[in-house]
């Protein structure tokens, strides 16, 4: 509520009595004037939109600077009369935010924090002028603000700031003579801060404060009835939260002390009581007290207190006494304690005619009086469910006896579904079903299912579902439908849901173990229902199923082997991977597991393999197997001695075969992946079994870069140097394992991919001198041709990493090859002639002319002798033309000897290629015409035609 503001005439003229000359004054009206604005500021704030949180800083600020001027001096109350009146203003705009708020929605968002920080601010700001004169009682005003404040933080659950709120007001309140306190609002004050104070050290688990401030409230109560009743009620709740604990470590004595401390306040208050109302309340919170007394002597096994508390209650000194509901049920378990079973069945009779006992206790107590009366309260179950039980002749037991002989004593009905069916009708009679109804022939109930629980276990162990079927269904009849009994009700359900799946039955089956799952959710539910999801090939279903079991309090590892063996043979893949998938994330906790790690992996990746589309999983797993082997160890992950080796090498072979197959599917990604797990797999190897594996560590390393350069060529995608770094250091280890006198014969082919990948990731890192260290190299092993070096010949003369020196080197080394064969190939020495002319030219052409017609003579002395034809027309046709045509140039540029020579190696040529005899007429008159002219040095003279 808001706190009326102070102005009077006598606070004006103490005001005008202020010292306005003082050295703090303006200090002090400089910082009144800015937290006089942020008040206004808070005034005119509209409740409907959240305080700013600079609002209440600004003002924790601005306080703060104020009271490192205090203590204000002795004749300065007009800036004490101030600041009270500051601090009213501001707490009322508190209460009118909190209001609006209130009236809007209890959800509004009114920034209720800020606005408890603003109230804080007020508290603290009347503090500072505790000592003004002129207003009354400001102790107990100052005190108030502080504890209403501390409320607010408390129901924000800020409990350390609602205890320093409570602590300034008890410390403001400890400087007053309680004993002149007379107004009842301020002794009221006293009590509820010190249970105030009280309540929230018990929050925070402080229990001896909280004790103790409400013993010292007892010299609080100023004999009034009020007091007791608060003081008692808190006593009380205390006393209810520690019967909640779950813990009951001496829990039960505790809560007695403090309920017999409520009891106490009440006696006493009930002596000071004036009035009727004020009697009937105070009994009422008595026996409300004393029933709580008696249910913690219930609980631990005081039945003559419980007795003697319900007499007391009942008897109320002669007048009516207390009916609750809960007496009677006090009463009985009482009673059934002392083992007195006559005064438990009076009560449990008494309970039947009081209408005020709601069923759900009724009925707990007859479970209870029938649970502990066993044979002596049969005569009880007669009188209690006469009723029911109709005009029945047939006992309980005669009906077991009976069903037993008709199904045999041969461990059921071996097959004979007449006797089965026999004994069907005979227990879903509604007349034998109600002689089991009572709790009296619990144990003849449970005969009975018994012995129909055993023949349905017999026909299903001969595969005769329909009948087992039948007999579980019946026997559910004689299981009690209550929560002790819920366990074998599911446990019913779940065998039920069996048969019906050996039935094919799905739907039924669905519904049975819907019911048992509702009873009892357990990994054996989440199971069956896993199994019927595989049965209706509903494969997204199954491995949900997984999760659940994965999530049951019940499950162990061995339900995933299960379930991936189920899914396995029912051909769902997809739910095997998922099962074994779940499997190995059990492996990071660090318990004992039913199967190695590696099994686990080694069965996944086959299941995996057996699906298409499944390599980049393969992979994923392979790469875990890795990593786990790196981490745990060799032999503590795949094993010791030959059975280890045999696991390594099954994961390393397997990584070959995927790398192999991805790469005739042309998927060079997750070829190089897989091929890259080859040598990590022997590298965990010992030296000596790494040296049996080099040839096989040497074609993945090697294929692996190829892989990543098909890969980089396909998507157009440049690797990056990361990858090119990568890819180097796998091909120095390839290198070094190719130069080890210890590798055995390795493939001509793998070493001539060695070369070309080798060459391509040196020309990326620009080292041009190891291209050609490593082309050279090559060219001087056994396994080098004149094929391999045209190749490279043709990829160092092409591509963006062009190498001159590289190709000329191994073109020529190739063309020499050619040429020392017994039958050349004149095709490709064609070919080779061309591209070194090529080279040469753009290489050379500008600063070595002669380099370049040295070519052009080599290939004319290589066609010298040759038959006709035998040397590619067409290429002989380009020397001649291309040499003829080079004499263009130096012709206009007026270099007449370099033009002759040209002239004269394209008619020398043009004369040994067949078919151009009319070109080679043309070129003849032209070099004579132009000899006759050569004495002239004539620069500009005439150019001879373009030979096309």
């Amino acid at each position: 509520m808001r706190i009326a503001e102070i102005s009077t005439p006598e606070h004006r003229q103490a005001a005008a009595l202020h010292d306005s000359h003082s050295p703090s004054h303006h200090q002090h009206n400089h910082l009144l004037t800015q937290i006089e604005s942020k008040i206004k500021q808070t005034e005119a704030h509209p409740p409907a939109t959240p305080l700013p949180d600079s609002l209440p800083s600004d003002l924790r600020q601005l306080l703060t600077n104020l009271t490192q001027l205090t203590p204000f001096p002795a004749t300065n109350n007009s800036l004490k009369l101030h600041l009270w009146k500051l601090s009213y203003r501001l707490w009322n705009s508190c209460v009118d935010l909190s209001n609006a708020a209130a009236i809007r929605s209890p959800s509004s968002n009114c920034s209720p924090q800020n606005v408890a920080k603003l109230r804080h601010l007020a508290a603290d700001m009347l503090s500072l002028a505790v000592d003004v004169v002129g207003v009354p009682s400001p102790v107990i005003k100052s005190a108030s603000f502080y504890y209403k404040t501390g409320l607010v933080w408390h129901d924000h659950k800020i409990f350390d700031l609602a205890s320093t709120c409570f602590e300034r007001a008890a410390d403001l309140l400890s400087k007053l003579d309680v004993s002149k306190i007379s107004d009842a609002e301020e002794r009221k004050l006293l009590l509820d801060l010190n249970l105030a104070r009280s309540r929230t050290a018990w929050e925070i688990s402080d229990k001896n404060l909280a004790l103790m401030l409400l013993n010292r409230s007892k010299t609080l109560l100023f004999g009034s009835l009020v007091h007791f009743k608060a003081l008692a009620n808190q006593f009380l709740a205390f006393a209810k939260a520690v019967l909640s604990r779950k813990e009951n470590n001496g829990s039960f004595n505790d809560a007695l002390k403090l309920l017999n401390e409520a009891l106490d306040l009440c006696e006493k208050g009930q002596s000071i009581a004036r009035t009727r109302e004020e009697t009937v309340e105070i009994k009422q919170l008595k026996s409300k007290t004393m029933r709580f007394i008696s249910a913690v002597h219930l609980q631990n096994g005081e039945f003559e207190n419980v007795i003697k508390c319900v007499k007391v209650l009942r008897e109320n000194g002669g007048e009516v006494g207390d009916r609750h509901a809960s007496l009677p049920v006090l009463a009985m378990k009482a009673w059934i304690g002392l083992g007195r079973y006559s005064e438990a069945e009076k009560e449990l009779k008494d309970m039947v005619v009081n209408k005020g006992i709601p069923e759900g206790v009724w009925v707990s107590a007859v479970e209870t009086y029938f649970q502990a009366a066993g044979n002596a309260g049969v005569e009880t179950t007669k009188g209690v469910f006469l009723g029911l039980l109709g005009r029945c002749h047939v006992s309980a037991r005669a009906a077991v006896r009976v069903v037993h002989r008709v199904v045999g004593d041969d461990n059921g009905i071996e097959g004979s579904r007449i006797r089965a069916k026999v004994v069907a009708e005979l227990v879903s009679d509604e007349r034998v079903i109600a002689l089991f109804a009572n709790e009296a022939v619990a144990k003849e109930r449970t005969a009975m299912h018994s012995v129909l629980w055993n023949c349905g276990s017999c026909n299903f162990r001969l595969k005769d579902y329909e009948t087992s079927a039948e007999m579980f269904e019946k026997s559910m009849l004689y299981i009690p439908h209550n929560l002790e009994n819920r366990v074998l009700r599911a446990k019913g359900y779940r065998v039920l849901c069996l048969c019906y799946l050996g039935l094919t039955q799905l739907d039924r089956a669905q519904e049975y173990i819907n019911e048992a799952e509702k009873l009892d959710p357990n990994t054996i539910c989440a199971f069956l229902k896993f199994k019927i999801c595989l049965q209706t090939n509903d494969q997204c279903g199954a491995i949900n199923q997984i999760q659940t079991m994965i999530a049951c309090l019940d499950f162990t590892p061995d339900f995933l082997s299960l379930s991936a063996h189920e899914a396995v043979a029912s051909r769902s893949l997809p739910v095997a991977a998922a099962a074994l998938s779940h499997f190995l994330n059990l492996y990071n906790n660090g318990k004992p597991m039913p199967t190695t790690e590696v099994v686990v992996l080694r069965t996944l990746v086959t299941v995996l393999s057996q699906d298409l589309g499944k390599e980049a999983e393969v992979l994923k797993f392979l790469k875990q197997a890795h990593k786990r082997a790196s981490e745990l160890g060799t032999e503590s992950f795949f094993g010791k001695g030959e059975v280890g080796r045999r696991e390594q090498n099954w994961f390393a072979v397997t990584s070959w075969n995927f790398g192999a197959k991805c790469g005739k599917e042309k998927n060079y990604e997750l070829c190089a992946a897989f091929l890259r797990l080859v040598p990590g797999f022997y590298d965990l190897m010992g030296d000596g079994q790494l040296e049996e594996n080099n040839v096989t560590i040497c074609r993945s390393l090697i294929l692996t870069v190829s892989a990543m350069i098909t890969s980089e060529k396909l998507k157009m995608t440049p690797l990056t140097d990361a990858e090119v770094k990568h890819a180097h250091e796998l091909l120095e280890r390839a290198g070094k394992i190719l130069n080890s006198p210890l590798l055995g014969n390795i493939e001509a082919d793998l070493h001539f991919i060695y070369v070309l990948d080798a060459y391509d990731m040196h020309g990326r890192l620009n080292n041009l001198l190891s291209q050609q260290h490593i082309v050279k190299s090559f060219a001087g092993t056994k396994t080098c041709t004149p094929q391999y070096l045209l190749q490279i010949g043709l990829s160092a003369s092409q591509g963006p990493r062009f190498n001159a020196e590289v190709a000329t080197y191994a073109l020529g080394e190739c063309l020499s090859g050619f040429l020392s064969s017994p039958s050349p190939n004149y095709q490709d020495v064609a070919l080779i002639v061309r591209k070194l002319i090529a080279i040469a030219s753009i290489h050379k052409g500008n600063t070595d002319d002669d380099a370049v017609l040295s070519m052009y003579k080599q290939a004319y002395r290589i066609m010298v002798g040759l038959k006709e034809g035998e040397y590619p027309t067409d290429e002989g046709k380009w020397l001649a033309m291309t040499a003829w045509n080079r004499a263009a140039i130096p012709v206009r540029m007026g270099q007449i000897d370099v033009a002759k020579k040209w002239m004269d190696a394209g008619l020398e040529l043009a004369r040994k290629v067949a078919g151009m005899e009319t070109y080679q007429a043309y070129m003849e008159d032209y070099v004579a015409e132009f000899e006759k002219k050569f004495h002239t040095q004539i620069a500009g003279g005439t150019q001879p035609p373009i030979v096309q």
